[in-house]
């Protein structure tokens, strides 16, 4: 999931500009559903429930909301009124600085619940790192920089940036191209333009 523009042969994302349809997503349990479908594949609401902690029932329920907005579609069906979900299409763009301030409202709040759920995995890995193997701890870092840039250079990089992480997109939904001894890895990348007030409190 990104805010960034698509450009040039990066896969078309899908756009989001109406208020409703961003506010369906704007939900802890609905945003926990695409990430497992996205890293796992097509799931039954059972399967789903134990990967994320909810009962079947919920998942079944949200599985539908995001169905109604696009968002998940049916893989197969099974015995009975089983289902297995799968993920509409992988990538959305939505913007909180349109002309639309019920449309600014509605990415903002989206924008906040999905960086907030990042960082806590991020905080979670941090607590933890020690349980990973030596070599992925050697090579899960962050980094920190300030530049001096123009708003146009910074849409310059922004593009780069994400050029870069597109190499790797086709393996969310082609499973067979994941190299033996990958794991599903989370990059965060913010660029904001910043006044420093002095030393940190």
């Amino acid at each position: 999931m990104t805010t960034d523009k698509t450009h040039g042969e990066l896969p078309a994302m899908r756009e989001l500009t109406d208020p409703s349809t961003i506010r369906a997503l704007t939900h802890p349990v609905r945003l926990a559903l695409l990430e497992v479908l996205a890293t796992e594949g097509a799931l039954t609401a059972t399967e789903a429930g134990e990967l994320i902690g909810e009962s079947p029932t919920t998942c079944s329920f949200h599985f539908r909301q995001l169905e109604k907005y696009g968002f998940t579609e049916v893989a197969a069906t099974g015995p009975g009124r089983q289902r297995r979900w799968k993920i509409a299409q992988l990538g959305m763009n939505f913007s909180d600085t349109t002309d639309d301030a019920e449309l600014n409202i509605a990415a903002t709040g989206l924008s906040r619940l999905v960086t907030d759920r990042a960082i806590a995995r991020m905080q979670q890995f941090q607590d933890t790192k020690s349980n990973f193997p030596k070599e992925w701890q050697e090579v899960s870092e962050s980094t920190e920089a300030v530049l001096f840039v123009t708003p146009s250079e910074l849409a310059e990089l922004n593009e780069q940036v994400l050029a870069v992480l597109m190499r790797y997109h086709s393996r969310l939904t082609e499973i067979d191209q994941r190299p033996e001894g990958s794991l599903p890895v989370e990059v965060l990348v913010f660029r904001y333009p910043v006044r420093f007030s002095g030393a940190a409190q």
